[in-house]
């Protein structure tokens, strides 16, 4: 990217006049600190104030070579893709961004040099995730306005996220919302729930897709995407998700992980102004444990 200064921009801090492009302070900071910005050929100081007709240079190749390590592919499909963006289908057991524990084989590595966008050059192009064992849907930019447009439309609540979750038990009416705030658990740090220090604002919406003899096909919608939201949610409503070892009851049906799959996403292009609508269907496992629930004797 590259800026000329006008008369009215001389004299503000750099690290504000890119914070006014990139639509982020800490990003903007970021970027200077690791010498990615340049003022008429020099790299600056973030609280460098360049003068009228100077020349603003933001180059983030090399920082995204040198923080994203291919590393070990990662198995996923492309559902959807255009020059602006990509919808992915990812399936269980692959993380979406390195993290502790998950420095290789994530999601972010495999699209390396085809994502880009958002604050951390760690997870560049990442909009919303998903957890490691939740397979489905999720978005990914190609560019910095998309990825900026896509997360302004998710914080409106304007990209709609559908989960299909087999839950132990059933809903005593056939929708429901759950407007709860979470956070990190008092007790247990590995979990989120409503017994928390800081909590969030959450919301969740569910109705009945299928009543089985002792569970139910919940159809899942999200209006905010905290981590772990819709099983901590779920939970909290004693309807814990089948197969889920840190929030439901563990193995089930023959599931190895919980039921919990990412089957739709539907917003407008940023770009374009198009509605995008890409379904993902159940994957194998899911598919068979959910035959498994529909031939289980009820109690």
């Amino acid at each position: 990217m590259q800026l000329e200064i006008t008369p009215s921009q001389a004299g503000k801090r750099l690290d504000a006049l890119l914070a006014e492009q990139l639509g982020s302070r800490s990003r903007a900071q970021r970027l200077i600190a690791a010498a990615q910005v340049t003022v008429d050929g020099q790299v600056a100081a973030k609280s460098f104030r360049p003068d009228a007709g100077a020349v603003v240079v933001v180059d983030e190749s090399n920082l995204r070579v040198a923080r994203v390590d291919p590393g070990e592919p990662a198995e996923f499909r492309i559902a959807y893709e255009d020059e602006s963006l990509m919808v992915v289908d990812k399936p269980a057991g692959v993380v979406v961004h390195p993290a502790r524990g998950h420095a290789t084989g994530t999601l972010v590595q495999a699209l390396a040099g085809r994502s880009s966008g958002g604050d951390d050059p760690e997870r560049p192009g990442i909009v919303h995730r998903l957890d490691r064992d939740t397979s489905g849907l999720l978005v990914v930019a190609r560019d910095e306005p998309t990825h900026r447009a896509l997360r302004s439309a998710m914080s409106k609540r304007e990209i709609t996220r559908e989960y299909f979750a087999l839950v132990d038990g059933r809903p005593t009416a056939r929708t429901g919302t759950i407007d709860a705030p979470i956070g990190r658990d008092r007790r247990n740090r590995v979990k989120v729930s409503l017994d928390t220090d800081k909590p969030r604002t959450a919301v969740t919406h569910f109705e009945i897709e299928e009543s089985l003899p002792t569970t139910t096909l919940l159809r899942v919608t999200l209006d905010t995407g905290r981590t772990h939201q819709i099983r901590a949610h779920l939970e909290a409503i004693g309807l814990p998700v089948v197969g889920d070892p840190t929030y439901g009851a563990g193995d089930a049906f023959g599931l190895e992980r919980q039921f919990l799959h990412a089957a739709r996403l539907r917003f407008a292009h940023p770009v374009t102004a198009d509605e995008i609508d890409v379904l993902s269907p159940l994957p194998a496992d899911l598919n068979e444990a959910l035959n498994n629930a529909r031939s289980a004797l009820s109690d």
